[in-house]
Parts: C-alpha cells; sequence; structure tokens
C-alpha cells in the first residue's frame, strides 16, 4: 500500500477538506479506485496523488480547474511533449497577461489612495490649526 493512499491521507498531506478531494474527483481531476461495500472506500494511486499536487499548482498559478484540467490530462497522455509545453505555454502567457493588468490597476489605486490620504491629512492639518489656537488663547 506504499503508492495508495486514501482520501484522509491526501487530505492531511495537502492540508485540504475531504469535501475539497470529491470535489476534485467530480471534476474528473481524480480517479480513485473502489473497495469496501457498495465501493465507498476510495484508494488513490501514485497518479490521483500527483494529479492533486499538480491541481493545487494550476490553483495557485489562478488558472480555472477547467485550464488545470485540461493541462494534467495533456500530460496524462504519452503523446509528444511539443504540444504539451506550447500549450502551457499560451495559457502561462495569458494568466501573466491577466496579473500584469491586474497589477497595473492595484498600482493605479494606489497612487489614488495615496492622493486622497494627503488630501485628507492637508484637510485635517487646516481643521486642526483654528481648534489649537482657541485653546491656547
Amino acid at each position: 500500500m506504499a503508492n495508495q493512499y486514501s482520501i484522509s491521507d491526501l487530505a492531511k498531506e495537502f492540508d485540504l477538506t475531504t469535501r475539497a478531494i470529491r470535489f476534485y474527483e467530480d471534476m474528473g481531476l481524480l480517479e480513485p479506485e473502489r473497495s469496501g461495500p457498495g465501493g465507498r472506500n476510495r484508494i488513490y494511486s501514485a497518479r490521483d496523488r500527483t494529479r492533486l499536487k499538480l491541481t493545487l499548482r494550476a490553483k495557485r498559478l489562478g488558472l480555472s480547474l477547467k485550464e488545470g484540467k485540461e493541462l494534467i490530462d495533456m500530460y496524462d497522455s504519452p503523446r509528444d511533449t511539443g504540444p504539451q509545453l506550447k500549450k502551457f505555454l499560451i495559457v502561462l502567457a495569458e494568466h501573466r497577461r491577466q496579473l500584469e493588468s491586474q497589477l497595473s490597476d492595484l498600482h493605479a489605486t494606489l497612487e489614488e489612495v495615496k492622493t486622497h490620504e494627503k488630501e485628507a491629512r492637508n484637510l485635517l492639518s487646516r481643521v486642526e490649526k483654528p481648534a489649537n489656537k482657541k485653546v491656547a488663547a
């Protein structure tokens, strides 16, 4: 059972809920064997473990589950790796473009926040000056 894992094993290793793992299974990312009464027990293979690891990596990269599945399925097939790598580069380039756009938007928003902070500080200093003078008098 060295290369077999229970749902609890994978949940613990990857800090996931068993519900999340079942969701990935429902999405076709994992295909555990079934055992026990009515096939209630899931037995995950080393392949399933690797697919889960790659799914989580794709998720961290911000890819959709569909995009992640497409890429993972490509690596599962014994085809030439050239087309797989080209597809991966296309997906990564698009994702990078989206992130760069979001980053640009964030920078613009931060500059706007800084401007409003500066204006608010200036207004506050004007409001507080007359109050301080009255107290001193």
